[in-house]
């Protein structure tokens, strides 16, 4: 059953007044539990009946280049918080092109396994990500001399192999992920599939899912695309048209990799609620929120409470929309976040620290599931 309406207002309340410790010499740590973290005071265990609180399973991507081992098939302590506090987990890069399909004939499932095996062992569900894609691509696929029959072939029997391998083992798939630019328009130019095969590759994307797992639900996915825009104006738009043309679209949703540096979607929930209406489920599958790191690499309080407050709003506006029920958070530590990779000066994205100690984002989120299940 949905969550009644929960109060936006008095909930980021809550954000602000959670007590914030910092250390000057070191990284702050709200609460120093042992990584275990008990099962009776968790994410998990506080959310609502029926409603997933997931994590992207770290590996693959830029921890190939990063001074440790694989994250997930390494860190023990790092698996034991991953299954207690998470009820929905998503593959952050190993089941992506380049690393489930690294030759033309040839599939490596082995780590895509392993954490569907994670997930089935701690009552845990699972995300595909992601089947149509314009970044992350083998080389082999990219640079390859095909015809458009041969192109097209490529891609069905990948969609159908993979999605086939874990029918009944996928909840959500996000089949086309980032397929519009800022701007509205299609990317006929950087994604091989539009490209080379026309708008209309995406519709045969979601058919050849569905054909391969009926019950996996089948999304679009994007970054952008949390307030009413441009970007997210297409896609109501392509959907009612898939819609009318009975191509099997269940969800769509939004990333939320956020920052500080800039004010939030307020009109997130608004945003959600013109899919929910067309018949959709809505989902929120990478948030995080960075922030720009003062000298000596520490978040300031005043940081620390915004972020807690830009998390919280996220999961406010989810539980507020009915049909968003999957809320993902892109990596819960700082220890293996992708954000110092990429936005040079920036981090601290995630709700815990590097110890995997408690953040203030992470309290209140914990605080604001707690509540919507009480209702």
């Amino acid at each position: 059953m949905k969550p009644t309406r929960l109060a936006t207002a008095a909930l980021a309340a809550v954000a602000l007044s959670v007590p914030l410790t910092l250390v000057a010499s070191a990284a702050p740590s709200v609460d120093h539990r042992p990584p275990g973290h008990a099962k009776k005071d968790t994410l998990r265990k506080a959310a609502p009946k029926g409603f997933h609180i997931g994590t992207a399973v770290a590996g693959g991507g830029h921890h190939e280049d990063q001074p440790y081992p694989d994250p997930f098939t390494s860190d023990q302590p790092y698996r034991t918080v991953l299954a207690a506090e998470f009820n929905s987990v998503s593959a952050e890069n190993q089941m992506k092109w380049e690393y489930i399909h690294p030759e033309r004939d040839r599939y490596d499932f082995g780590t895509a396994d392993a954490i569907v095996k994670f997930a089935k062992r701690n009552g845990q569900v699972v995300r595909g990500h992601t089947l149509l894609w314009h970044s992350q691509n083998p080389e082999w696929l990219e640079q390859g001399d095909f015809s458009k029959e041969e192109l097209r072939s490529i891609l069905r029997d990948h969609i159908k192999t993979v999605v086939g391998r874990y029918r009944g083992d996928i909840q959500q798939w996000d089949v086309a992920n980032e397929i519009f630019t800022e701007t509205g328009e299609l990317r006929t130019t950087d994604n091989i599939w539009i490209r080379e095969l026309g708008p209309g590759i995406i519709a045969d994307a979601f058919r050849w899912a569905r054909q391969a797992d009926p019950k996996a639900k089948l999304f679009f996915n994007d970054y952008g695309v949390e307030g009413v825009n441009a970007k997210s104006d297409a896609y109501l738009a392509l959907i009612k048209q898939f819609k009318a043309q009975r191509v099997p679209v269940d969800g769509f949703s939004a990333q939320a990799h956020l920052s500080t540096r800039y004010g939030f979607p307020g009109d997130l929930e608004a945003n959600l609620e013109r899919f929910s209406a067309l018949g959709l489920e809505t989902a929120i599958t990478e948030l995080d929120v960075r922030m720009d790191l003062p000298e000596g690499g520490v978040p300031t309080e005043a940081q620390l409470a915004q972020q807690a407050d830009y998390y919280n709003r996220t999961l406010v506006a989810c539980l507020n929309v009915d049909g968003c029920d999957s809320f993902t958070i892109w990596g819960f530590t700082d220890k293996y976040s992708w954000v110092p990779v990429f936005f040079e000066g920036q981090g601290a994205a995630t709700v815990m620290w590097e110890d995997f100690s408690r953040k203030p984002a992470y309290h209140v989120l914990r605080d604001t599931l707690a509540k919507a299940g009480r209702r």
